[in-house]
């Protein structure tokens, strides 16, 4: 294990909250169990997958419901650690949101130009709360692992230990093993917006920029205005 070379995740990592386990930071393989029914109704063999993929040197595990936010909170934990360098995809599809064969496609096929997942039949498979950079650099990190529709155990910690063997280790039709920390620095940081709804998002990179100084303007409009309030009200206080 000397040998492999590791690197320190991002200070802020994981940048983005969930419900999610954090195991073995220098790990290279990361656990997405998805979650086709509501949080709070996750049954416990889903509950117990998650526990098997973090006890058995998972460095991150956790649910996923959704096809949007939900995988740009993935993304931008899994790049904030260059260490993870596989992505299991798990457990039974979820209908509609079809968050399995999402993440698939999107590590074979990427976004078009409107940050929208292609080759899914997802309702809405789009990434437009992270910038493309992120998309790619998650794309060319992680190879995904796709055993959506399975939900053994034995079958889970079988393919978490593959992934972190020194030599290379067969399991199905993929040769495992710990490759090293990706050769780049961290992207540190979470997701910047919560979009939605495609038809009021920005077209291009071009209108997220100009959308993203708006907001800032605003942000700063508001704070002004406070600031004015609050000295506004002290000089009330005084004069009282």
């Amino acid at each position: 294990m000397s040998n492999i070379r590791k690197a320190e995740p991002a200070p802020d990592y994981p940048p983005e909250e969930g419900c999610y386990l954090r195991g073995n930071d220098y790990s290279p393989v990361a656990v997405l169990v998805i979650l086709k029914w509501r949080r709070e109704e996750t049954p416990a063999d889903i509950e117990n997958l998650v526990r098997v993929a973090a006890e058995n040197g998972a460095a991150l595990a956790g649910t996923l419901q959704t096809e949007n936010i939900g995988l740009e909170k993935v993304i931008c934990n899994v790049v904030a650690n260059p260490n993870i360098r596989y992505l299991v995809v798990f457990g039974p599809e979820s209908p509609g949101h079809l968050v399995g064969e999402t993440v698939v496609a999107l590590a074979k096929n990427g976004v078009d130009e409107r940050q929208r997942i292609t080759g899914t039949h997802a309702i809405t498979p789009y990434l437009f709360n992270i910038p493309r950079e992120k998309i790619e650099r998650f794309r060319k990190q992680v190879t995904v692992l796709d055993l959506v529709n399975e939900g053994s155990p034995d079958t889970l910690r079988e393919v978490v230990a593959a992934c972190y063997q020194e030599t290379p280790t067969k399991f199905r039709e993929w040769m495992l093993f710990d490759p090293g920390a990706f050769p780049v620095p961290p992207l540190k940081g979470g997701i910047t917006w919560r979009v939605t709804n495609p038809t009021i998002a920005p077209k291009n990179e071009k209108e997220r920029v100009e959308a993203e100084k708006l907001r800032e303007l605003m942000e700063r409009v508001k704070k002004a205005q406070q600031r004015k309030e609050a000295a506004r009200r002290g000089n009330s206080e005084t004069q009282v």
